[in-house]
């Protein structure tokens, strides 16, 4: 499962910076020879304890961790609804992601020009998510005027379409992303084709620099409007100091803690960053483990075992018999599947078994 986060923001937020960060934490290409190589897209680890208490349980030669690329696309502009700056090739390449990281410049440097020549990330992402909901707006508009000739005849799909548009409309005039519109499975069905941007969750990426005055550090009016507005909408965020990270890459793991406890910054955000993304997009590993090779394998959040099984083949789909399962920190109490098994540790479970976080599967076909 190849699902993509585009990484967008005004410029000079730390965009840049941040994809140099995470590409720096890239999975060698062999371990996936047929992704395409963009210089755009970085396919990153995510970050995983788990898979490395297996593979030292199994001495395993091989590791292979759950993924998820990351989009390095061109720095938006106000009026990039309409065509300025980069717009129209900004718009199209977040159309084909899965989620967006939004970066919202958290740091003062006259150093580096900001576009708007003040700080004030409230006011970004407004900027941001505004000229998102014009682009949607166009169209919804345009594709609206189609629907409605068309859906005629009584074709139900186009009707199912039509009532989508109907009902996300006005949101997004009121400046609202389709995302906070209430549409059932038929219309959610109905639209995917369009891309909304304004469909895809969002996760706000607050780039701090160390050295600077930072907003949350200062604790003025600019940190309580902004952590206001990720409180009253629910919004998920991470705080990362994109700079010391690129920096820290080429540090010995040994030494890590010791020059971000000296620089200031308390964790590792490119970490929080990845695992934030894959939460974003309702992800969950399970695990299988042996002498050759321990792996995470990703699926959506709520996957039975037949659907969890296509990720390795699809016989373990369309020939699924059964599936043993056993969580992976209950396995690692026996310490080995062996065992496991000796004990009547490990479940037998059919199609409709729901597969959890951390389940460690082995899968039987016909």
């Amino acid at each position: 499962m190849s699902l993509s986060i585009g990484i967008v923001g005004l410029p000079n937020v730390g965009k840049s910076t941040l994809f140099n960060a995470l590409t720096k934490k890239g999975v060698p290409a062999e371990n996936y020879p047929f992704c395409t190589i963009d210089p755009s897209v970085g396919v990153v680890a995510v970050p995983d304890h788990r898979l490395q208490a297996l593979s030292k349980m199994s001495n395993t030669q091989k590791i292979v961790p759950a993924i998820v690329e990351f989009v390095d696309i061109a720095g938006l502009v106000k009026g990039a609804s309409e065509g300025e700056g980069l717009g129209n090739q900004f718009l199209q390449h977040i159309r084909e992601v899965d989620a967006i990281a939004e970066v919202v410049r958290m740091f003062d440097d006259e150093d580096v020009h900001h576009v708007a020549g003040r700080i004030d990330p409230r006011h970004d992402i407004e900027i941001i998510d505004m000229e998102l909901v014009l682009a949607d707006l166009q169209s919804a508009e345009k594709r609206l005027d189609r629907v409605e000739r068309d859906a005629k005849g009584g074709d139900k799909e186009l009707l199912a379409e039509r009532d989508a548009l109907l009902k996300i409309l006005p949101a997004l005039k009121d400046g609202k992303a389709a995302r906070t519109v209430a549409l059932d499975e038929k219309e959610r069905a109905a639209i995917h084709a369009l891309h909304l941007i304004t469909m895809k969750p969002v996760l706000y990426v607050l780039n701090r620099k160390a050295g600077t005055v930072n907003v949350d550090a200062e604790n003025g009016e600019r940190w309580r409007e902004l952590r206001d507005f990720l409180d009253n909408s629910g919004s998920q965020y991470v705080t990362v100091d994109a700079g010391v990270e690129r920096d820290l890459s080429d540090v010995h793991d040994d030494e890590r803690g010791d020059f971000r406890r000296e620089l200031g910054v308390a964790d590792d955000g490119i970490d929080a960053l990845i695992k934030g993304g894959y939460k974003l997009l309702d992800l969950i590993s399970y695990f299988t483990t042996g002498e050759k090779e321990t792996r995470a394998w990703t699926i959506k959040k709520g996957a039975t075992a037949p659907e969890a099984g296509a990720a390795i083949h699809t016989d373990f789909r369309d020939k699924f018999i059964r599936a043993e399962v056993i969580l992976w920190d209950k396995l690692l109490g026996f310490g080995s599947m062996a065992k496991a098994r000796e004990k009547g540790q490990v479940r037998s479970e059919g199609k409709e078994y729901i597969v959890q976080d951390g389940d460690v599967m082995e899968f039987r076909h016909s």
